[in-house]
């Protein structure tokens, strides 16, 4: 064998060793990264919220170097947009309201975290629908008819989730008017999940669209579409959710100024036994401690 075909061998062997071992570690990779995002489970399950307030933003950040490595991995895409939504809203936001009685300037920086966390989410989520349906990254603010007639039952997770992060950062941008001026595409996007799986999350579609409601131009009566939806979140719930509750005494009766309404509905909320349901556990518990807070407010909130 000539000096020309042993370094062909060679070579040859090299490229296909080079190979197997990306193909092996993208396989790894790829398991990592199913794991991860089936994890959202086992957190929700947790009844520490300081624990997982401490252990989100690795899983964060790993699910971010995974997708550094996989970037069209549907499932991290989701997980990383389901992420930081919810770390955004529960460690983040909240955090801000806590502050806001004692410093402001502080309230407004944890503010603005949690708008570019929302973001952040919003983008993975889109990311997400890209990958089941190319071409539409271009088309949600230039046609987001056409975007949203090609998706299905199996896209409403993240419809979902990057209509809530969107829905967030518009939120906390109300003095910017390109960032409202979206509103009319995240309606759009959580009507289409609503058509395609009402029952989403136990209700978790009607939750959100209780808030919702009460921002919408374009349909009228969003106090009475708001109650609609929070009878069917909480049917949908069995009850045994905390979000329905909160979600209208702050869209509905604080705005209103029903201040029985409100109490009740802290109330109500507080009754509910976050052990009942395992898989809302910690959801539960984090919104109870803010209906705690919102009560030892009652007297600043509303006036008489």
């Amino acid at each position: 064998m000539t000096f020309r075909r042993v370094a062909f061998f060679v070579v040859g062997a090299l490229a296909v060793c080079l190979n197997a071992a990306c193909s092996i570690q993208g396989l790894a990779i790829d398991r990592i990264g199913d794991s991860l995002a089936a994890s959202g489970s086992t957190f929700s399950a947790d009844d520490d919220p300081e624990l997982i307030r401490a252990a989100a933003p690795f899983s964060l950040k790993l699910t971010e170097n995974l997708l550094a490595e996989r970037p069209q991995h549907a499932g991290l895409l989701l997980a990383a947009a389901r992420g930081f939504t919810q770390f955004a809203y529960a460690f983040v936001q909240q955090d801000a309201d806590a502050l806001e009685s004692s410093d402001v300037a502080a309230a407004f920086a944890q503010r603005d975290r949690a708008r570019r966390l929302y973001l952040r989410a919003r983008g993975y989520g889109l990311r997400a629908l890209h990958v089941a349906h190319p071409g539409t990254e271009t088309r949600w603010r230039s046609d987001i008819a056409s975007a949203l007639a090609v998706t299905g039952a199996a896209d409403v997770p993240a419809l979902y989730w990057t209509g809530a992060a969107w829905a967030g950062a518009i939120a906390l941008s109300k003095d910017t008017p390109e960032a409202v001026a979206d509103l009319p595409i995240v309606s759009a996007m959580l009507d289409r999940a609503l058509t395609l799986e009402p029952g989403f999350g136990d209700g978790a579609l009607h939750t959100l669209m209780i808030t919702l409601s009460m921002a919408r131009s374009d349909l009228p009566d969003g106090t009475a579409r708001a109650r609609q939806h929070f009878a069917a979140a909480l049917r949908l719930s069995h009850g045994q959710q905390v979000s329905p509750y909160l979600a209208l005494a702050e869209a509905v009766a604080l705005p209103g100024q029903d201040r029985a309404e409100f109490t009740a509905l802290l109330k109500q909320a507080l009754a509910i036994d976050a052990d009942a349901n395992p898989a809302q556990r910690l959801e539960n518990r984090i919104l109870q401690g803010r209906a705690r807070w919102l009560q030892g407010r009652v007297d600043d909130l509303f006036l008489e």
